[in-house]
């Protein structure tokens, strides 16, 4: 028995990095697992990497109607979900002089509204007694250079986190985030950056890091797991970091 056996798990961002290691952790741990991302032929590919219990559906999470088409697809093929992993995001490095409006409105719609409404639209599919986890990061809580919007998408994020275990503490269902700190994903080449500093950047990090690296997909998956699983039965409501020390010390 797989510690989410018999479960039904969302994965939003699903088809790359992080989502793609905890969907597949997910199948792996008994879930029927259900993956969206924007790009059809990368989710296609994502999900049959997972294998036969993965189900993809193209979407935006930032497009309210894409949601309800998602929602309405769980609905019809598993009736109910009792894992939501809200990981879908983007970021883009930029001096508070040279952000521009389609930059800031890009993140927050993504970031944020596009958060804000999967869980949303998710909760009448949720039996009480499930589990949320939303993707922040450390940078939420940091002041880090060119990092302003970004940052303040992931303060919001973690700021969800505590009032929706409000919200929710009738229905016994658990609100949790997860910060990651420096992971090693495609979403280094997508901020913004060319070739020759999105390298230097990945060279500096590991020197910030305690732990002297960054770290893998599979480290927040497995972090993810906890938080999704009867592991994590008396938790709630926490900002779980994933980062080597690099925001703690």
């Amino acid at each position: 028995m797989g510690k989410l056996t018999g479960k039904v798990a969302l994965v939003t961002g699903g088809n790359s990095g992080m989502g793609l290691a905890t969907a597949a952790l997910f199948a792996a741990e008994g879930a029927k697992v259900v993956i969206t991302g924007r790009r059809q032929k990368d989710l296609e590919e994502a999900a049959r990497s997972i294998g036969a219990s993965a189900l993809g559906v193209p979407g935006d999470v930032s497009d309210l109607a894409d949601l309800d088409r998602l929602f309405g697809v769980i609905r019809e093929r598993h009736g109910r979900l009792d894992v939501l992993f809200a990981n879908a995001g983007i970021g883009e490095l930029a001096p508070l002089a040279q952000v521009t409006e389609d930059q800031f409105d890009r993140q927050f719609d993504i970031n944020v509204k596009g958060l804000f409404f999967t869980v949303q639209k998710a909760l009448p599919l949720m039996p009480d007694g499930s589990s949320i986890i939303l993707n922040s990061s450390i940078a939420g809580g940091m002041g880090m250079e060119a990092f302003s919007v970004y940052s303040a998408t992931k303060a919001a994020v973690r700021s969800f986190a505590r009032s929706w275990t409000n919200d929710l503490k009738a229905r016994k269902i658990r609100v949790n985030a997860i910060s990651p700190g420096p992971i090693e994903t495609p979403i280094f080449g997508k901020m913004g950056l060319n070739e020759d500093q999105a390298n230097g950047f990945k060279q500096a990090l590991p020197g910030m890091v305690p732990l002297g690296r960054i770290g893998r997909a599979e480290e927040v998956a497995k972090t993810v797991l906890f938080l999704a699983s009867d592991d994590s039965s008396y938790i709630t409501g926490i900002d779980l970091a994933v980062d080597g020390g690099m925001a703690q010390v």
